[in-house]
């Protein structure tokens, strides 16, 4: 093929191709582009942890120390997340709906609220045991009216279409309900280091970690956050520090 070779650059302006440089004939009106975004989104929080592990002292296995106690820092890092979590949903809420004196009436408003904003993604409450409890006790979860609640299990799946979890007091960040769609922001975490070193100082390995985490919801979303209540249980909402670990296994 002897066409001569046009070599050009490739022009990005938006009336290029799109917007007023769509083609005039074109009859499903000008084109518009569409382009997503990258946010930056910082570090909140850094986690670390630092065990030594005696092969003379430990009394079992080394290599099953190790495993296990990755298991519980673990666990004990997952907690530390549900805490800093439940603080920044209830920083991020649009609005605080009052007392939980009725929850049947916190739930309407949460409902009503829900509908006009046109959510139509599942929706969460987030209770305390008290709120869980109330919501179980209440004169309209009843058959009649169709209700699925089993009070020898304790149990209830949803309210008012609002699916209810039953949450631990310290991740409340005080309140009583956290009202979140599913999936509405992100958590994320980096590990920037794991490992087990041989001690100078002993017979045996240190067993270290650190990392950073943090959490972010954009702008747009933190308008379907909720909050209601004051928890009746005065605790703080983060954890203890995770350098010691006091869960124990049977």
């Amino acid at each position: 093929n002897d066409v001569p070779v046009a070599v050009g650059t490739y022009n990005t302006d938006p009336n290029v191709a799109f917007g007023t440089g769509t083609s005039n004939s074109n009859r499903f009106g000008p084109m518009k582009e569409i382009i997503y975004g990258d946010i930056d989104v910082p570090y909140s929080f850094v986690w670390s942890f630092n065990e030594g592990i005696d092969q003379l002292t430990v009394n079992t296995d080394l290599n099953s120390a190790v495993a296990d106690r990755l298991n519980l820092q673990a666990q004990a890092k997952t907690r530390l997340f549900n805490g800093k979590l439940g603080t920044y949903l209830v920083a991020s809420a649009a609005a605080d709906l009052g007392a939980v004196t009725d929850v049947n009436k916190v739930f309407e408003e949460a409902s009503e609220r829900y509908t006009d904003l046109e959510v139509v993604v599942p929706v969460r409450a987030y209770v305390t045991a008290e709120v869980y409890n109330a919501i179980i006790d209440h004169q309209l979860v009843t058959t009649s009216k169709g209700s699925a609640v089993n009070i020898d299990e304790n149990g209830i799946v949803r309210f008012r279409d609002i699916v209810v979890t039953k949450t631990p007091t310290r991740y409340m960040a005080g309140k009583s309900i956290i009202f979140s769609p599913d999936n509405i922001g992100r958590a994320f975490t980096g590990i920037n280091v794991v490992r087990t070193i041989q001690s100078e100082n002993f017979a045996g390995v240190a067993l270290q970690g650190a990392g950073k985490a943090g959490q972010w919801i954009s702008d747009d979303n933190r308008q379907a956050i909720f909050t209601a209540g004051t928890s009746a249980t005065t605790t703080t909402s983060t954890v203890a520090p995770t350098t010691t670990t006091t869960t124990s296994q049977a």
